[in-house]
């Protein structure tokens, strides 16, 4: 089963796919730097990779990965994007009331973009009250466990940048997209005020990379990705079966 991208449907494919299986999956990802070995692109392109094997799993409807996010933090360095984070629920709200209008009952918000998450979870409460179809928002489940049993090193104060966990999963889904002979391993010191104050993530790391790039793998990744894909999908059909 291929995925249905409704970038590449017309409108009487897409009504056809609403009456067999009326989900749909919006990717959200981010535009901001990675390190030097990876591209401003990896967050869009971990959740649409992810978010298109869902799909193909399930026969959910894909729609267009949103390529920005809240990325406040990298703001100074070229290339990045960022969208205040009240755009970026306002965002999700809409495509949930756009779907909703023509039978969708189901809207999966898969995450590529750590800091999309409390926007996921806040446009996700307030869309309760407003609609009668339920979100499910998913980011990697049970992603500490799968870090401790496939990746080899510590992350930096629990956060994952640029780091073996993401180039593992880059080089599994888009390798000629990763230089290896680039990533390095970086563990800024932590300021006493970080996470208490306005100290930027950007101005910390010299390199960009939180944690340490050159343990990732192709080989790493793909076993992870073969838990976080059918556990997630295993999610959509569990959300999809409390709403039929």
């Amino acid at each position: 089963m291929g995925a249905k991208e409704i970038l590449y449907m017309n409108r009487d494919e897409v009504a056809e796919s609403v009456k067999e299986f009326p989900v749909a999956i919006l990717p959200l990802g981010a535009t901001e730097q990675h390190g030097h070995h990876l591209p401003l692109g990896t967050d869009i392109i971990l959740a649409k990779g992810i978010s298109k094997k869902i799909a193909e799993q399930t026969g959910a409807l894909l729609l267009p990965t949103m390529p920005f996010g809240y990325s406040w933090v990298w703001r100074d360095i070229p290339g990045t994007i960022s969208l205040q984070q009240n755009h970026v629920e306002a965002v999700i709200k809409d495509v949930a009331h756009s779907v909703s209008r023509y039978g969708i009952k189901l809207l999966v918000l898969v995450n590529g973009h750590d800091a999309n998450n409390a926007s996921m979870k806040y446009a996700t409460r307030e869309l309760m009250d407003e609609l009668d179809m339920p979100i499910i928002y998913l980011f990697y489940p049970n992603m500490e466990e799968v870090m401790k049993e496939y990746c080899e090193s510590p992350t930096w104060n629990g956060m994952i940048h640029a780091c073996e966990f993401e180039t593992s999963l880059m080089l599994a889904l888009n390798s000629k997209l990763v230089d290896m002979s680039k990533a390095v391993s970086e563990y800024p010191s932590t300021p006493n005020l970080y996470g208490k104050s306005t100290i930027s993530l950007g101005n910390l790391s010299e390199s960009g990379v939180y944690g340490d790039a050159t343990l990732a793998s192709k080989e790493k990744g793909n076993k992870m990705l073969n838990i976080f894909i059918p556990k997630m999908a295993e999610l959509v059909v569990e959300a999809y079966r409390k709403v039929k």
